[in-house]
């Protein structure tokens, strides 16, 4: 199995993988993020499968973080009160950002052995989006973790007194 093929699997794992995330958790923003992310791995995926058939990879209109930026705008009210979250919650961002923490690594040992200038740019995207993925789970982690904190350093609270 080549990269391309191995990043195409990845993708498809992830997708099922954040759609079962989106089904499960309770929150209206939770599933739209989660969904949101599943998206961007189905366009990733079908870029993997237009790469092996040597096919034009349209590159895409907005980055994951534009998009998270929409969904928290317009539950922007919801976000002001405190976010119930749940045990499964925080365990399902804590495989996320694992699951993003080796898709990054695998992409960028592809990246550096890429075939041709082609490949080396469809991964470096794919690192690119991936590590976006990381922050927005990651920031989503330590607002329900801890909101208090994550207001605290969002708004920066203490340095801006």
């Amino acid at each position: 199995m080549n990269t391309i093929d191995i990043a195409a699997k990845m993708e498809q794992e992830a997708i099922a993988f954040y759609r079962q995330c989106a089904e499960k958790t309770s929150a209206a923003i939770g599933k739209k993020m989660f969904l949101s992310i599943a998206a961007d791995e189905q366009y990733h995926f079908e870029c993997a499968l237009r790469m092996k058939e040597d096919l034009p990879v349209t590159p895409s209109t907005t980055t994951p973080l534009e998009d998270m930026k929409k969904i928290f705008d317009e539950h922007k009210q919801e976000m002001l009160q405190q976010i119930p979250s749940t045990a499964d919650d925080l365990e399902a961002l804590k495989v996320a950002m694992k699951m993003e923490e080796e898709a990054i690594a695998f992409y960028k040992k592809a990246s550096a052995l890429a075939a041709n200038a082609r490949e080396k740019h469809f991964f470096d995207c794919l690192i690119k989006d991936e590590e976006e993925h990381f922050h927005i789970f990651q920031n989503t982690y330590t607002f329900l973790e801890d909101s208090g904190n994550w207001y605290m350093w969002e708004e920066k609270g203490i340095v801006e007194g």
